[in-house]
């Protein structure tokens, strides 16, 4: 089963002990703020906050008074960190099939829910085993915990190896004017060819984190572009995303009320074409090949 999702998503893992460390009103305040924006889907990871966002999301969420049905609930596992809320002596993964489904109820339990939209598998072990993962992914599915199954960060050879045991729905990778490479090692061709989904975390790249002769060539394009649509830098980053045919539901991780707003131009921006090849030429600095 394909879920829907808002067209853009909004990212917990900053909202708690990893960013913002929002209080339970403030979170319960930010999650009607972004259905109030039409951003009613929220992703999560067992790992956020060290294992401390889902529980306080959870409580927020109760205390917000939204109807469970108004919105759709993403989460993680198989990342394994050392932190005082896990007994690990070293950073690893784990996925056998008791863990997966142990975490997935975990997951339901922090979150004050019955169900998962979504759960995926962070990120690719060396060591995982595609039969296992099918069969706890189908054990969780019949008895209705998620909805749907699907990946992170997994490369085509390593989505196919799932995918001979059970369907794969949603891949998140890393996606962004300034980290592009999906784009053109056939990551989302080979999605687009299985009708997955991709989903984009850090769409924003590093646009607002470092000053690189990357990030010089787009601002100074995006400069004249911003004037033309009459949007902001992040509205261009995102409608860049966007336009690309494969669908990708980008993951906007900022918890400032004002930007989340404004994402709302990005449903409809429609990126004249040679604007859009003149953005990611400045991006690879050089012409289009």
């Amino acid at each position: 089963m394909v879920q829907c999702f808002s067209p853009i998503i909004a990212g917990t893992m900053f909202w708690g002990q990893w960013g913002r460390k929002l209080n339970t009103e403030e979170m319960a305040d930010l999650i009607r703020h972004c259905i109030y924006n039409k951003i009613t889907s929220f992703d999560h990871a067992d790992i956020y906050g060290g294992y401390t966002n889902e529980a306080d999301f959870g409580e927020a969420f109760v205390r917000s008074g939204v109807q469970r049905e108004k919105i759709q609930l993403i989460s993680k596992c198989g990342i394994q960190l050392v932190t005082p809320n896990r007994n690990n002596r070293i950073h690893h993964y784990n996925y056998n099939k008791n863990h997966i489904i142990s975490s997935c109820e975990k997951s339901l339990q922090n979150l004050r829910t019955e169900y998962l939209d979504l759960f995926l598998i962070h990120r690719p072990s060396p060591l995982m085993e595609a039969e296992i993962i099918a069969e706890a992914a189908s054990t969780l599915k019949e008895q209705g915990k998620i909805l749907s199954f699907g990946l992170s960060n997994f490369t085509p050879i390593q989505t196919e190896l799932v995918m001979q045991h059970t369907p794969v729905h949603y891949n998140q990778i890393e996606f962004s004017l300034t980290h592009h490479l999906p784009m053109t090692d056939g990551s989302l061709h080979h999605m687009m060819k299985h009708h997955i989904v991709p989903m984009a975390w850090a769409p924003l790249g590093i646009i607002f984190k470092d000053e690189t002769p990357q990030t010089k060539r787009i601002l100074k394009v995006m400069k004249t572009m911003t004037k033309k649509y009459e949007v902001d830098i992040d509205i261009l980053m995102m409608g860049w995303i966007m336009k690309h045919p494969a669908h990708i539901l980008p993951v906007a991780g900022t918890t400032d009320k004002l930007r989340i707003s404004r994402l709302q131009q990005a449903f409809n921006l429609d990126l004249d074409l040679e604007d859009w090849f003149e953005l990611w030429e400045a991006s690879m600095g050089a012409e289009v090949p």
